[in-house]
């Protein structure tokens, strides 16, 4: 009889450590997803600073209007809940922000006229909402998309440019009727 109670006791003994180390385990496993989260929203959050800030020595943006744009960044788990899709959905939002910006500065630093383009980014700014309850999912899935748009400026077009491609049109529109023309004069 003493031998079943000793034995029992060494097996709830195991169990009981077993059960820790495996508690320790999810636990720690956690931690990490966690981390990684909060390491890929932290870099989302640089890339865009880094952006603005880019933006802000250049004087395309101004001052106040950095902490506005960072808040599409930094509210947007506020309300919406922290899953692997809502970051994906970040990412994805950033990133398109982030290119956006850097296509309209290149655009701007060819034409030499960063007015429209500041304009613009007044504009977006503007619009973007003042508290932090409205950055929701509808604002991030509807009205950030279309703001968006509205940075972009007109592409600035070279006249040079338009003049060649015109050229070149009408030169191979002529080599092929000529390439046509001997084609029906030797089945002739």
């Amino acid at each position: 009889m003493t031998y079943v109670v000793i034995f029992a006791l060494l097996l709830l003994i195991t169990l009981l450590g077993a059960y820790i180390r495996v508690e320790n385990n999810r636990k720690k496993a956690l931690e990490t997803k966690k981390k990684q989260f909060n390491e890929r929203v932290a870099q989302v959050n640089t890339r865009l600073k880094t952006k603005l800030n880019n933006l802000l020595e250049a004087k395309i943006i101004r001052p106040k209007y950095v902490a506005q744009i960072q808040a599409i960044v930094a509210n947007f788990f506020v309300v919406q809940p922290h899953t692997d899709e809502n970051l994906q959905h970040l990412e994805d939002i950033s990133d398109s922000l982030v290119s956006t910006l850097s296509i309209e500065f290149q655009k701007a630093l060819q034409s030499e006229n960063a007015q429209a383009l500041q304009d613009n980014i007044q504009y977006f700014v503007s619009e973007l909402p003042q508290q932090g309850i409205l950055y929701n999912k509808a604002f991030y899935h509807e009205i950030l998309p279309s703001l968006m748009v509205q940075i972009k400026t007109d592409t600035p077009v070279n006249p040079s440019e338009s003049l060649e491609n015109t050229d070149e049109t009408p030169s191979d529109e002529s080599t092929d009727s000529d390439r046509q023309f001997s084609q029906n004069a030797s089945v002739a």
